[in-house]
């Protein structure tokens, strides 16, 4: 197509956007570049049949290659408004200029007046006022210029009859090229048309989509909410009888078979009840993950509670458990208690996956000038983890493989609300390890959250994460 050529492109400027408005200028460039072109025989005839070389030759001959410079004014105004205001103005005075001198209302420029004017229409059809205003001031001052001077006879009639075919010609081939390129245009249209009744489509589907979305999550509520409570009452009391029954058969020295079957009653059911609550407590978890309860607390403080708690999930396997800490003094800024379920989470997992190995925690505060650090680190010498499981450690109810929960137990739930918490009080979880060696991680928090934080860009990083 001769409109994708590297000339008819040069013209366009960069600052018009759209396809369609592109598409428009490429147009006016296109006629305009070759619409004199097909004038010029009409040019070289009127020099054939002139008397001599005049004024209205010359005006003209320039009228017909002035248009030439409109895809120059198009290119370096960067405005197709001005341009085309020119084309329309210049066009209807070069027909009517013609057209006095040249046959009078036989003349054979006077239907380019109306090629003028559908011009004007087709670029200017958000201004048609406009055109419709200049074109009757135009065609006024011609009409009264005529009344007040009359026709002068710069060539006889009969001799613009040749002329009159060659302006029909040009007329034709000129809207002929003007009616495919609106074709054109209707076409992009007609296609950006059908992409937004898409897009809106679209819209009206992920509306319903959020809308399920929603209503599953309050269903989804709701269902912990009974589970919360129809699943841990019979737990409780089968844990209960469990051990009233284990306390009865020990005192009244029963089989060693009996009690043996009562501690695994009682262990299972206790271990169901742990799997069932860090699932359903989790939900809670998820639920207020905006919540942040600020407060203002010791480092060594901090140590003792999650010390008291963790203790017996790192002992249990035989591991020694150091703890390194030179700043207990140190006070702290933020939300206590899920810094100390973070740690607390951490150190569970250290010790359920190291056999007769030490668990280490270290706490430390980092001054700087931009704020206070609090680096926690809690490292193992476990079993470690395998490099391609490291990427998706934090997601939801994900192990490293199907084996760890057969063999450890757990439900995968644990670091994934601990990375939640880290990022919720402006910070960050991070994991290093070598299978067989042990595992490391490492929270990097703000020391001290200010109250506005606490309710801007921290909460809105953290609903992000949640979602």
């Amino acid at each position: 197509m001769m409109m994708d050529n590297k000339l008819v492109n040069w013209f366009v400027p960069q600052g018009i956007r759209g396809r369609t408005n592109i598409e428009m200028a490429r147009i006016f460039v296109f006629t305009h570049l070759f619409g004199p072109v097909i004038a010029q025989p009409m040019a070289i005839y009127l020099y054939i049949v002139s008397p001599e070389i005049n004024y209205q030759l010359e005006v003209m001959v320039a009228g017909i290659y002035s248009f030439l410079a409109l895809p120059f004014v198009l290119k370096y105004s960067g405005s197709m408004t001005i341009s085309s205001l020119l084309s329309f103005v210049g066009l209807a005075a070069v027909s009517l200029f013609g057209t006095y001198h040249y046959g009078g209302f036989s003349s054979p420029f006077l239907p380019w007046l109306i090629v003028s004017l559908l011009l004007g229409f087709f670029y200017l059809s958000k201004n048609t006022k406009l055109v419709i205003g200049l074109f009757a001031s135009i065609v006024g001052v011609f009409l009264t210029f005529l009344l007040k001077n009359g026709l002068p006879n710069t060539v006889p009639v009969e001799d613009l009859r040749i002329l009159s075919w060659l302006s029909i010609v040009a007329a034709t081939v000129y809207m002929s090229w003007m009616a495919l390129y609106y074709a054109r245009i209707i076409a992009l249209r007609s296609e950006l048309e059908h992409e937004a009744d898409r897009f809106r489509s679209t819209m009206e589907e992920l509306e319903k989509a959020r809308a399920v979305s929603e209503e599953v999550s309050h269903h989804r509520s709701l269902f912990f909410s009974k589970m919360s409570h129809e699943l841990r009452t019979p737990l409780n009391v089968i844990i209960g009888y469990s051990e009233i029954l284990l306390d009865d058969a020990n005192d009244a020295g029963g089989e060693e078979q009996t009690i043996k079957d009562l501690v695994r009653i009682n262990t299972a059911g206790k271990h169901l009840l742990s799997l069932v609550s860090e699932v359903l407590d989790s939900d809670k978890i998820v639920n207020d993950v905006n919540a942040v309860d600020v407060s203002d607390f010791a480092l060594g403080d901090l140590i003792d509670e999650v010390v008291a708690s963790a203790l017996p999930l790192v002992v249990k396997n035989a591991n020694k458990f150091d703890i390194e800490c030179a700043q207990r003094e140190m006070q702290l800024r933020t939300d206590k208690t899920k810094l100390r379920q973070m740690l607390i989470n951490l150190l569970s997992n250290a010790g359920k996956f190291t056999r007769n190995g030490t668990v280490t925690m270290k706490l430390s505060i980092e001054r700087n000038l931009a704020d206070d650090r609090l680096h926690a680190t809690v490292s193992d010498t476990g079993i470690g983890i395998a490099a391609d499981v490291l990427p998706k450690l934090f997601q939801s109810y994900i192990q490293a493989d199907a084996s760890i929960s057969k063999r450890f137990g757990g439900t995968g739930i644990g670091l994934a609300i601990t990375r939640k918490f880290a990022i919720l009080l402006g910070g960050e979880i991070t994991v290093t390890s070598r299978p067989g060696e042990g595992t490391q991680f490492t929270i990097d928090i703000p020391a001290h959250i200010e109250a506005m934080a606490q309710s801007g860009d921290v909460e809105v990083q953290a609903q992000e994460i949640a979602a």
